[in-house]
């Protein structure tokens, strides 16, 4: 069943719901991965950086509970994608995903730790394809990573 939500682009008033998602996301889905920021700091970005400088959508619960999702895209990179834990396996992924591919007809990329095996399984049921694995030296938190593609002539 196609989750009760609204996707919609991100205003200045979501920047703080946005963060609070991504923060709850990733501890629940991350444990083991060592942030490089506080909660404060990541609350900052999203005011400052995500929301105004980047084309951020978000998912309104159509109950009005709050904000489900968050998704940024950055040129053809899918950025950020987290969903709040309790929206997780309802459909919500797929549909910021699709989102995503009808604003980036061309392509996309996106990076994601390698310790986060459903992360993968999901992008590549959506096409994704692994084009790089590193030790994690280029990103903050210094977490092995990989990098997936998606180009629509090999969907």
């Amino acid at each position: 069943m196609t989750p009760a939500v609204v996707l919609r682009r991100a205003a200045a008033p979501d920047a703080r719901p946005a963060a609070d998602v991504w923060l709850r996301s990733f501890a629940a889905a991350l444990p083991g991965v060592v942030r490089a920021h506080s909660d404060d700091a990541v609350r900052d970005w999203f005011r400052h950086v995500v929301v105004p400088r980047r084309e951020t959508w978000v998912a309104e619960a159509a109950d009005g509970s709050g904000l489900a999702g968050v998704m940024a895209l950055d040129e053809a990179e899918l950025s950020q994608l987290y969903l709040d834990p309790g929206w997780r396996g309802r459909g919500l992924g797929d549909r910021f995903v699709t989102l995503a591919k009808e604003r980036r007809p061309a392509g996309l990329e996106l990076w994601t730790f390698q310790v986060n095996r459903p992360a993968q399984r999901f992008y590549e049921r959506h096409g994704f394809v692994a084009a790089e694995w590193t030790d994690g030296s280029g990103n903050e938190e210094r977490e092995p990573d990989v990098r997936y593609v998606w180009r629509p002539d090999a969907a």
